[in-house]
């Protein structure tokens, strides 16, 4: 214990800076003053000899919030990462503006479908829900074609998703539902999908990318289909909306294949022409047909690739 009691002494002793440093490099206390001398030679008064760097680095504390630090060149430390790769012309400029532009337009229509929503103004809020789903698919396309896709854009992107679909999408749904289910099961079943969409996005941020199937519905087409229910108002009951928002925020983070719109509008002609003449005639149904559809699409896959592996 007094051996233990001294070595915490010396180690507060490097704390507040007096050390030497020795001939060979190595680092140690300064603690000429504690030390008395016999026929042996000198000796420490608390029976302790010096310590060495590496001792004292064993036992000192280390804040949690301070990382290890490697030297880094000072030109390099101040070299900034450009947010467009590539050649940075002017007219790539404007390209990529006009890109993130888009997104900024989705965020944008996203807040004021939260502001609508909070007035009363539903299918006001649930038409901007609409116009984000747009923008959102807009500045994807635009990005491409211009040649200005970069990591910054999808970072970009990935944000104003989660305000628009992740929490301008439940704010709408909720807002239709009061007043037909308790204000709790409303509340439950919005910060369901917010949680799942927050978690679909980091998860699609992280994942390889497949170019034929989406791993879980997308939280563009979970918003556009929350959306589209708020304006045709499915005449089902109260409980039957909070389950289907339910299993459509499970839905986005299942590990289902779900096929893309590309590959859907690749599909031959003649099998667009049921949803088109069920639209005429009973969109309610035809509504809430195609949206089961694709919900069981993913199921259906997973099984069939399942076989086939």
């Amino acid at each position: 214990m007094r051996r233990s009691g001294t070595f915490a002494r010396q180690v507060l002793l490097v704390r507040v800076g007096r050390r030497e440093q020795l001939l060979d490099g190595t680092s140690a206390l300064n603690l000429s003053d504690r030390y008395y001398h016999d026929d042996s030679g000198p000796i420490d008064a608390y029976g302790v000899g010096r310590l060495t760097a590496a001792e004292i680095e064993s036992v000192v504390p280390v804040s949690p919030a301070i990382g290890p630090s490697d030297a880094v060149d000072a030109a390099g430390s101040a070299m900034a990462i450009p947010l467009l790769p590539g050649e940075r012309t002017m007219a790539r400029r404007i390209k990529f503006a006009l890109v993130n532009a888009c997104t900024l337009a989705s965020l944008t229509l996203g807040l004021l479908a939260i502001f609508q929503a909070m007035h009363g103004d539903v299918r006001v809020a649930a038409y901007c829900l609409i116009a984000c789903v747009v923008f959102d698919g807009l500045d994807g396309a635009l990005a491409r074609r211009m040649g200005v896709a970069s990591p910054f854009g999808a970072q970009m992107d990935s944000l104003a998703d989660m305000c628009s679909f992740g929490l301008a999408a439940p704010v709408v749904v909720y807002a239709s539902l009061v007043g037909s289910v308790s204000t709790a099961a409303a509340g439950v079943a919005c910060a369901l999908v917010a949680a799942c969409a927050a978690i679909r996005l980091a998860r699609f941020n992280v994942s390889p990318k497949d170019g034929r199937f989406f791993c879980g519905v997308p939280t563009t087409m979970a918003a556009a289909v929350l959306a589209l229910a708020v304006l045709i108002g499915l005449p089902v009951s109260g409980a039957l909306q909070v389950a289907g928002v339910g299993l459509l925020a499970f839905a986005m983070v299942s590990s289902f294949p779900y096929a893309k719109l590309a590959r859907l509008i690749k599909l031959p002609p003649w099998v667009w022409l049921a949803p088109v003449i069920g639209a005429l005639i009973e969109p309610r149904l035809t509504f809430a047909l195609l949206v089961v559809g694709y919900l069981a699409s993913g199921p259906l896959l997973w099984l069939r690739q399942r076989r086939t592996a």
